[in-house]
């Protein structure tokens, strides 16, 4: 179980130099709550931060600063937390909490941008997992019910 088997490979970028209105627009079109700050090299989207809804509420509109003045490199998370794919969930979930994180870009061996992993995304893993426990012991059960009858 590792970050790269159950990262969203679905992510949404951007550029340092986009401006709040797109990133907001951004945001709507795709109906996610953040998105990825990368540039391009060569082939690989390198992350260089990330910018939250949450973000441009604490960040842009609360302290009423005019969103045609700044841009994305103004107030995205930086330097930027990644998780390389090999990671395990469990390594992955210390990163989180050393870093008060709930999202975590996941990143290759050359550091491209590979997907995005969050707390809800490991939440619900460990759901299922306990969900399948439960039920491994309820056919247990069934099971010696039925041969030992």
């Amino acid at each position: 179980m590792t970050a790269g088997v159950y990262c969203n490979r679905q992510v949404v970028i951007t550029e340092p130099d986009t401006t709040i209105t797109e990133v907001a627009k951004l945001m709507r079109q795709y109906h996610v709550g953040n998105l990825i700050v990368a540039e391009k090299q060569g082939e690989e989207n390198i992350p260089l931060g990330i910018i939250t809804d949450r973000d441009l509420v604490l960040l842009v509109i609360a302290p009423q600063i005019p969103v045609d003045s700044i841009c994305v490199k103004d107030v995205m998370s930086s330097p930027l937390v990644t998780v390389k794919e090999e990671a395990g969930l469990f390594d992955t979930l210390n990163v989180m909490h050393e870093h008060g994180m709930r999202r975590l870009p996941v990143v290759n061996e050359r550091g491209g941008l590979e997907g995005i992993i969050t707390a809800d995304d490991v939440l619900e893993l460990l759901a299922e997992a306990t969900n399948n426990l439960m039920k491994l012991t309820n056919n247990e059960i069934k099971h010696e019910q039925e041969t030992r009858s």
